[in-house]
């Protein structure tokens, strides 16, 4: 959530790139201030009455004293009537809060004066690439019929335990997963980051605090009698753990990294994009999580991206970075790289991560503070988060990449987590 002192004193500034976001806040930023206005005049008229009563009881008691019981009992009556004042000014200072942040959660993250111009993903910009494309001649298989050869994923049976978009994953298929999540929950460790392992489902605050709510409330799955929310990524509950925490200067870097399941509703793709691993509602996923003071934020955003690159390097895929134009970024975000991954049967490019510097929009909905080196300032954290790495389109693409006509050959950096060279 963008602060109310930005809106006050750059609300062009907040309009103009907003815009770049394809989002039009000139009505918005112009409620805001307005609502924004009444609100402190409102409380300026409370503190005024509430200074009032304070000397006028100081009054009484002294009328008291002095035996003027009845110039005591008319000053008296007068703090009955500021008192019904103040109470009518808090009701009203409530209905404005309440309208001011009903619209402040509307307005997009402001994107960094580093993201392209554009509207869609044909306007991201490649920052580099990496990675042998393979050569494997005509009669490539896609991953969801290697599956099926090798008996490792069945989708069918996921539809029939569950649905669409659940499949179940069998002996080395299975194996390859745990393989992949250690391997990546391992380099994530020996980058600096300490291991969580969080609950799978939020409570609506910590929903709010991220940005999924309102934003992405019908992308998420809602267990509605308890009004808990299945967890759309490990993002949501490990920055969380820093919602209402006031850090010191001390405490940096925060680097976080888990292992979860995510679960998303996913809507509006078709045909091949929703082939086989391509787009599921439940997928596997290890998230690195950033909490920096905002002079640090983008070299972390730096260090993130090259430490999802050596992953991927690892892992001996074609790759290539993305940053995305402002029509193509999340709500939340203020600055995302994308990479992705080649698929060697579909002959596309699969989005395999996101990195993302989201500055204060997410710590300002937190109260995510830290303490300056004098210890009397407090100032808004930024968070940062990344996959290293999701796994589904990793899958996909390790199975197709790597196929021979003995099998599936496994990269060298895996095997001591697999077990095996070569899927046959």
């Amino acid at each position: 959530m963008l602060t109310l002192n930005l809106l006050r004193e750059n609300p062009e500034l907040v309009i103009e790139r907003l815009k770049i976001k394809n989002f039009d806040a000139k009505k918005h930023v112009e409620q805001i201030i307005e609502l924004d206005i009444n609100r402190r005049e409102l409380q300026f008229e409370s503190d005024a009455l509430l200074a009032e009563m304070n000397q006028l009881s100081k009054e009484i008691g002294i009328l008291f004293k002095e035996g003027k019981q009845q110039e005591a009992n008319t000053v008296k009556n007068k703090t009955v009537e500021i008192k019904e004042r103040i109470k009518e000014l808090s009701s009203k200072s409530d209905e404005v809060n309440n309208k001011l942040n009903e619209i402040l959660v509307q307005l997009p993250n402001m994107p960094s004066v580093m993201v392209p111009m554009g509207r869609t993903p044909e306007d991201n910009v490649v920052v580099r690439k990496g990675g042998e494309m393979p050569a494997l001649g005509n009669k490539v298989m896609p991953h969801w019929d290697l599956a099926s050869k090798y008996n490792i994923i069945d989708f069918e049976l996921g539809n029939k335990l569950t649905g669409s978009g659940f499949p179940v994953y069998k002996g080395k298929g299975a194996r390859l997963q745990r393989a992949l999540i250690n391997f990546f929950l391992d380099q994530n460790i020996a980058a600096g980051y300490q291991e969580f392992l969080p609950p799978y489902m939020v409570n609506e605050d910590s929903a709010y605090g991220t940005g999924q709510l309102p934003d992405k409330e019908g992308q998420m799955y809602h267990a509605t009698l308890d009004n808990f929310y299945l967890i759309p990524t490990a993002e949501v509950p490990v920055t969380n753990i820093f919602r209402d925490v006031i850090l010191n200067d001390s405490d940096f870097p925060v680097k976080c990294t888990a292992y979860t399941p995510c679960f998303r509703r996913e809507a509006g793709s078709y045909g091949k994009d929703v082939r086989g691993l391509n787009r599921l509602h439940q997928f596997d996923k290890v998230e690195i999580v950033q909490i920096q003071k905002p002079e640090n934020s983008y070299q972390a955003l730096e260090e993130m991206v090259n430490h999802v690159e050596s992953l991927i390097k690892k892992l001996e895929l074609p790759y290539r970075i993305l940053k995305l134009c402002g029509g193509d970024m999340s709500f939340t975000s203020a600055l995302t790289y994308d990479f992705e991954v080649y698929s060697a049967a579909q002959q596309r490019w699969l989005e395999v991560s996101s990195v993302s510097n989201f500055e204060s929009f997410q710590s300002n909905r937190l109260k995510l503070r830290y303490k300056d080196k004098s210890g009397k300032k407090t100032i808004l954290a930024h968070t940062l988060n990344g996959s290293s790495l999701a796994l589904p389109r990793i899958v996909a693409a390790l199975l197709e990449n790597n196929q021979t006509n003995d099998g599936i050959l496994m990269p060298q950096s895996i095997v001591p987590y697999t077990g095996f060279s070569i899927l046959d």
